[in-house]
């Protein structure tokens, strides 16, 4: 009786492997001229390197790099839903704001008046809307009054070298 013969079935070739890939890539790289520029980036990366030392170099290039890092630190700080809340309430409120100079040319309206006044204290609506902004503002206040020396150090609560 004669024995099997092993035999595995190639399956069939659905797209290009991971060599021809490579291939198309390379050959797009070089048709758009990316490989020219990172050849001449490596041939000539001690003249870039030093122009980018000297650039960087200088207070106004570290401040903007310390500033940007500071921002990216705060913004990490905001869960995204808070971020959007943030970011449109300021739109409108600078909408509002924006809408109140266009209507210059009408007549401001009247002060309230000793009446108007005692009226707007015990308007619940008026301290809700205004009891946050206090709080913002003390809250501020408190942040403003703070010495800082490093921020990462105040950021992260760890001593710094930098």
């Amino acid at each position: 009786m004669a024995k099997p013969i092993p035999y595995e079935v190639e399956p069939p070739k659905i797209g290009p492997d991971a060599h021809e890939e490579l291939e198309r890539l390379l050959q797009t790289l070089h048709e758009h001229g990316v490989l020219r520029l990172a050849n001449d980036l490596v041939a000539a990366n001690n003249q870039i390197a030093q122009v980018l030392v000297n650039g960087l170099n200088r207070e106004g290039s570290l401040n903007v790099i310390q500033n940007l890092s500071v921002l990216l630190m705060a913004l990490s700080t905001f869960p995204p839903g808070q971020f959007y809340k943030t970011v449109f309430a300021v739109r409108d409120m600078i909408d509002t704001l924006g809408r109140g100079r266009e209507d210059g040319a009408r007549q401001p309206p009247d002060a309230p008046g000793v009446r108007g006044l005692y009226k707007m204290l015990n308007d619940d609506a008026f301290w809700h809307a205004v009891t946050p902004l206090i709080e913002g503002m003390k809250a501020f206040t408190r942040r403003m009054d703070e010495e800082v020396d490093k921020p990462i150090s105040s950021f992260t609560g760890k001593p710094s070298d930098a």
